[in-house]
This record gives C-alpha cells, sequence and structure tokens, in this order.
C-alpha cells in the first residue's frame, strides 16, 4: 500500500511539474510583444494576467499619443499592430511616419518622414496609405526597423530614426526591381509587415493586376535581394502545369501573400496565405488550378523552397484570398501532441494542418459546387475542398429565410424582390451578368486581422463578417478602331481599370469612393501621377502608358478640349489571349433602402473553437447599431477589420467594430465585460506589454473606411496605481 502511494504521489508530482514547465514555456515566449502578432506564431496572445476578469472593469487611459500633429480630422485608417522593444513602442502614422515612443507615457522620442527622403518624395506622398506594422532586428549596436512604404523597404536606426545609409540606395530597397518583370510597368505596395528570419527580411505585398506577388528573401543588412518564390511558376517549377496558358508567369499579376506571414523559427519554416490571381471576377483567360494562387504554403525560410502547399479554392473567381497569415498552434489530437498551422478564411472555414508534413489533422472533403451557365469562356473548376470539422463559422448560403426582418415591411419587400433578380447557390455560385449573391462578402468571414489562439486551451478566437454583396459581370467591347478620340479611349480603359472600385458611373461602390468633382481636387498632373503611384487602397497603375493615362484622366476629369484630341495610344483590344472579356460593375453591398445589410442578423460574430476537437465552445455577435439599439433590438453584430489578442487573465481584447468601441470580453463564455468609446473606431490589432510591472493595451484609432470619426491616434490602457 505504501509502495503504491508513493508511486502516485510520484506520478501526480511529475504531472504537476511537466504542467508547471509548459506553463513557465508559455509566459516566457508570449510575456512581451517584440513582434507583429505577438510572436513569430502570429497567435495574437499575450501570458500576461495583471489584468484579469476581477479588474479589467477599472482600465483607465495610461495616455494617448497623437502620431501626425496636424490637423485631426483628415485621416485615413490606421491598421498598425504596433511592437514594443526596450520600453519603446514603434508604430506607424496615418500618413506613414514612422515613430518611437516611450511605451510607459507615450512620450515621443522620435519619428521619421518618409516624405523627407530626398530620393522619393513624389511616392512617399502619394503610395498607398496602409501600414499594418514593422519589424526590429538587431545585433549587437546595429538595431533597426524594416517598414515599407509604397514600393520602398526603409531600414531605420532604432535608436535615432535616421536612415541607414549602407541598406540598399540611401537607406532604402525598392521593391520594383528584381521581380523579373519591367520595374516600370511593376507597381508593389507592402501592407502587412516583412518578417524577419536570422539575417532575412521577407516579404510579398499589394500588387496591381499586372505586378505577380512573388515571395522574397532580402539580406537585412544590405537590402541586397537573396532569393525569390515565384507564386506564378516558371518552367520547370512545382505549379507551372496548372496554368493551361504556359505564359501565365509572364504576364499575370496579383498571386501575393498581402497578408503577411508566421514564421517556425526552429524549423525555419514560413508560412504564407496566397491570394487569387488576376482577374478577381473572370478567369476565360487563366483556365486551370492557377498554383499558388489560393494557397497556404510552407517555403524554406533560409532559401524560399516550397515545402509543401495546400489551394483553398481551385480557380477563384470570387475574390476569396487568403486574408490572413496563417498562425502556429501545438494541439493534442488522440493523445498526441501536434504542431500545427491554423488558416481561417474569407469563406468563414478553418483548415489546420501537420506543421511540417502539410497532412489535414481534421478530415477535407473535395465537394460538387455549381458550374453551370458560368459567363462565357469559362472553365470553372467542378469540386472544391470543404474541411469536415471545425464548421465554418459564418453562413455560406443566402435564402430568402435569410432576409432582413427587422425593416418596415415595405424594405422586406423591396430587398425581396431584388433577391429573386439574383443567383444565389451558396459561396461558389458562379458569376454571371445577372448578378450573383457573394456570402459571407468580400471582407469576409475571416479578414486580416486573423485570429488569436489561447496556446493553454488551443481555443481560436475570430472575429468575422457576415455580409452580402452582388456581383454582376459586364462583358467588355471590343474596341478596335484604327482611330478614335481621347474620350471613347478613356471610357473603354476606364471600364476596364477603374469600374470595378469606382462603378459604371463613377458613383463609387463599396468602401470606394466616388470620384464626381474629383477634378476640384485633382489638375491632369497630380491625377496622372496618382493613377502611377496608387494610394490607399488603390493599387498604382504604372503599367499604362501615358497615352492611356491621358485618355482616362480626360475622361474622370472631364478635360473637354483633351478629350477631343485623337488617341495616340496602341490598339484597346478585348477578348484575346491576355485580358478577360468581363469586367465588373463594382463592390455593391445588397443594403436595404435604410442602409442596413439586407441579409438578417448576426451581421458580426466572434467565435471561439476548440482546436483539439473542431467544436465550437461559444458564438456570440459582435458590434452593434446604436439606432437599433434604442428600437430594444437585441445586439445585430457589425463590419469589423483588425483582430483580437487573448491573455491569460481570461480575456480578449477587440477593437475592430465600425461602432468605435474598445472591448474586453471573457474568453470562456464571451460576455463583454468592460467597453470604452474610442477617438475613432480602432480597426487595428491592439498589443498588450508590460513596463516596470505594469500592463498596458494598446490601439491604434484611425478611424474606418466606412466613414465617420477619423483620427491620428493611439490610446494605451492600463489599471490605475493604487
Amino acid at each position: 500500500m505504501v509502495i503504491k502511494k508513493t508511486k502516485l504521489w510520484l506520478a501526480v508530482t511529475f504531472s504537476v511539474a511537466i504542467l508547471t514547465s509548459a506553463a513557465y514555456m508559455i509566459h516566457r515566449k508570449y510575456s512581451d510583444w517584440k513582434i507583429y502578432g505577438g510572436s513569430g506564431d502570429n497567435i495574437k496572445y499575450s501570458a500576461l494576467k495583471q489584468v484579469d476578469t476581477s479588474n479589467v472593469n477599472q482600465l483607465k487611459v495610461a495616455w494617448v499619443y497623437h502620431s501626425e500633429n496636424e490637423d485631426r480630422t483628415k485621416y485615413g485608417p490606421m491598421e498598425c499592430n504596433p511592437i514594443i522593444v526596450n520600453n519603446t513602442l514603434f508604430g506607424v502614422s496615418p500618413h506613414l511616419k514612422l515613430f518611437a515612443v516611450n511605451a510607459a507615457t507615450g512620450k515621443e522620442k522620435w519619428h521619421f518622414d518618409p516624405a523627407d527622403s530626398s530620393d522619393n518624395k513624389t511616392w512617399a506622398r502619394h503610395s498607398v496609405n496602409m501600414n499594418r506594422g514593422v519589424v526590429y532586428w538587431a545585433d549587437g549596436d546595429d538595431k533597426r526597423i524594416i517598414y515599407t512604404v509604397g514600393p520602398i523597404a526603409f531600414a531605420v536606426n532604432a535608436e535615432t530614426g535616421k536612415l541607414i545609409p549602407g541598406f540598399g540606395v540611401n537607406g532604402g530597397v525598392d521593391l520594383r526591381k528584381g521581380l523579373g518583370r519591367d520595374e516600370k510597368g511593376v507597381s508593389i505596395s507592402p501592407t502587412s509587415p516583412v518578417i524577419i528570419y536570422k539575417d532575412l527580411f521577407i516579404t510579398s505585398g499589394l500588387v496591381s493586376e499586372s505586378t505577380p506577388g512573388h515571395i522574397r528573401g532580402f539580406d537585412v543588412r544590405t537590402g541586397k535581394q537573396k532569393w525569390i518564390f515565384h507564386t506564378i511558376p516558371y518552367p520547370g517549377e512545382a505549379g507551372y502545369n496548372t496554368w493551361d496558358d504556359k505564359t501565365a508567369y509572364k504576364r499575370m499579376g496579383s498571386t501575393n501573400a498581402w497578408s503577411g506571414f508566421s514564421l517556425d523559427n526552429k524549423r525555419g519554416l514560413l508560412f504564407a496565405g496566397v491570394g487569387s490571381p488576376t482577374n478577381d471576377f473572370y478567369g476565360g483567360d487563366r483556365w486551370g488550378k492557377g498554383l499558388f494562387g489560393n494557397c497556404i504554403l510552407a517555403l524554406d525560410a533560409a532559401t524560399g523552397k516550397l515545402k509543401w502547399h495546400f489551394q483553398t479554392v481551385h480557380h477563384d473567381v470570387w475574390d476569396m484570398d487568403i486574408s490572413s497569415a496563417p498562425v502556429l498552434v501545438t494541439i493534442r489530437k488522440n493523445g498526441k501532441k501536434i504542431d500545427a498551422v491554423v488558416q481561417t478564411t474569407k469563406s468563414g472555414m478553418v483548415f489546420v494542418f501537420d506543421r511540417v508534413t502539410g497532412k489535414p489533422l481534421f478530415p477535407i472533403k473535395e465537394r460538387p459546387v455549381p458550374v453551370n451557365d458560368a459567363a462565357l469562356g469559362e472553365k470553372l473548376s467542378p469540386t472544391q475542398p470543404f474541411p469536415v470539422l471545425p464548421k465554418p463559422f459564418v453562413r455560406q448560403i443566402m435564402t430568402e429565410k435569410d432576409l432582413n426582418h427587422i425593416v418596415d415591411d415595405s424594405s422586406y419587400q423591396e430587398i425581396k424582390s431584388r433577391f429573386k433578380t439574383y443567383r444565389s447557390q451558396g459561396i461558389f455560385t458562379p458569376p454571371t451578368e445577372k448578378g450573383t449573391i457573394i456570402l459571407p462578402g468580400y471582407d469576409g468571414g475571416g479578414e486580416w486581422g486573423g485570429p488569436a489562439i489561447d496556446p493553454e486551451t488551443n481555443t481560436l478566437y475570430v472575429n468575422a463578417n457576415e455580409m452580402a454583396w452582388v456581383l454582376n459581370l459586364v462583358k467588355e467591347k471590343s474596341d478596335n478602331k484604327k482611330s478614335m478620340s481621347n474620350l471613347e479611349a478613356g471610357v473603354t480603359l476606364y471600364q476596364k481599370n477603374c469600374m470595378g472600385c469606382h462603378g459604371p458611373e463613377r458613383l463609387g461602390s463599396g468602401d470606394y469612393p466616388s470620384l464626381i468633382g474629383v477634378e476640384k481636387k485633382y489638375d491632369f498632373n497630380q491625377f496622372s501621377e496618382l493613377l502611377s503611384t496608387g494610394r490607399r487602397m488603390m493599387p498604382g497603375f504604372a503599367q499604362l502608358s501615358k497615352a492611356e493615362k491621358t485618355a482616362i484622366g480626360s475622361f474622370v476629369l472631364t478635360l473637354e478640349t483633351e478629350q477631343a484630341k485623337p488617341y495616340t495610344g496602341t490598339a484597346i483590344k478585348n477578348n484575346n489571349n491576355s485580358k478577360p472579356s468581363y469586367s465588373f460593375t463594382g463592390y455593391n453591398k445588397f443594403l436595404t433602402k435604410e442602409g442596413y445589410p439586407a441579409i438578417s442578423p448576426p451581421w458580426g460574430t466572434i467565435s471561439a473553437i476548440d482546436l483539439n476537437t473542431g467544436k465550437y465552445r461559444w458564438q456570440v455577435p459582435f458590434g452593434e447599431f446604436e439606432s437599433l439599439k434604442k428600437k430594444g433590438i437585441p445586439t445585430t453584430g457589425r463590419e469589423n477589420y483588425g483582430g483580437p489578442v487573448v491573455t491569460a487573465g481570461g480575456l480578449i481584447f477587440i477593437g475592430a467594430s465600425a461602432d468605435g468601441k474598445f472591448r474586453a470580453i471573457n474568453k470562456k463564455t464571451g460576455k463583454t465585460l468592460w467597453e470604452t468609446e474610442l477617438p475613432a473606431p480602432g480597426v487595428a490589432t491592439p498589443a498588450v506589454y508590460e513596463v516596470d510591472g505594469k500592463q498596458y493595451i494598446v490601439i491604434a484609432c484611425g478611424g474606418s473606411k466606412w466613414g465617420g470619426k477619423s483620427s491620428d491616434a493611439y490610446v494605451a490602457f492600463t489599471l490605475p496605481y493604487k
């Protein structure tokens, strides 16, 4: 009996020791926020627990940092997840200024304005106004921040804010070079931060429809390109034969890892999610599965060599980009620990794989999907992959029963009448000229913020949108006239290049602005420059010739004298081997006449999923309309962008929602424990850190692309001193 008790005591002691050791390792790995997403795993988890479920309602503003020091009413969204190194917080302003502040007080140490770079003033002021984060690298006294603005990757001294001359040319690397295309026609603007592996920084980025999104590794000291992985494969490379057109590698664009990376540093494995190929909604000139579009990739971080891949959508014509970086976690399955990689998607699916082999850890089935009545010249995939578990975290089909019933009867009858004219057979309904319901929508499902994972329980937390959109294709006209006016050419070129975002009548669509009256804001030279460089969500169109820009400018700016002149560019041809024969009429949400989603609530959710079993722990609506709340309507949820952070204190911190609130949610139940109004919506992922034993939570509050309040503020919260 004594022997049995001793064995039991030893077994219990050993088990406790293992658990204690595991908890210590988790705390050590996730106790700071030196990397975008909190760690190379990108799981957005903090082991800090000073702020917990019992005291979170005592949170107060610790400091506010205004990152522009200018008119604080005219800013676009800030999506930056800041990093904190040696008690210094590094972030990016709405106008892409890099800054360093004291992480305990918010007092500025320095800032760097890329527009002051003598080599690149033009593009720095007009480039894509979007940056989700920066990276820190150090070797002894050499401490630097790598961050991107438009096509340039800068290396900035982390202590002084000055450019590092030995990096690239005068401190910057031009990412337009080295892609294997004529750099004059290349447009690239990484929005997610680069990732560091040893002495390399790795990037892809937002690109134009004619620029390939190849993944590349660069020397972090010199900026020299060291390797390239072709996301559109070259002859002899894996995936080349999945394109029917063997010249695709020369002409196709996109297929880019715009949503960022995660890194298994121990194994030297880089993970990326890749977006769809050009064109988003018509694939008549790119038949085949089209690797590595819509793929989860595992690459050797040192060389860029492919280890394994999985394609989440075959021949994508629904803009189902992989919208967030994969996340890394160790799950328990059948009594064993397995290092896994997890990918949430716009479609609301969750894919879980063995990190090393790429083997699915839950079954994935190829299921038949509709292909009938597709657009002329289209060849859709007859099947698509569906994980058996976890089940989708959003609805994937809209029926008449799903129409919004909380509006008045006349509004309901109006959306019901419209709905009957659309095609709605689920997420893989073929796009048509008639109109196709896109659900959960172009912006997800899961979006670029990605999920958070609690490594102690292997629970995944993901915020999502459920917004129906309507996709209308329009057949492009073939315009092979020997002569035409700038106006005639401008209309055709607008339809090919601009209509998808700004609509057929230039009235804007979705989150993209109207162009009516734009001539009051831009003269011709400014407009032409904007076409070349891009700005905010607009990519550059560097591939357009001067004559093509002149024609588009004459049409958009209503320049009657210029419109009457003969078009001097090359013939505008369609239905050939290099251009699709369809465009689409814009990003059009399916809304009621009051402006609410035409689909019934919830319109935004947060889900908690047990990754060990694939089962749901809970799901709750996320976000609210104040106007509906006043009518006594239960929480409906709202559109949201930016991710959650989960902590060892039992909390989920999240801004993201269009309602402009910052919330702390009980991670076990989904109940909101604390909320506060931000200066403007925080469509960004928070960061959690500690200075001198005090825990802080900070979020960028730039405002949203839905309009409304705008700000340049970073706001940090902490518990009051006792």
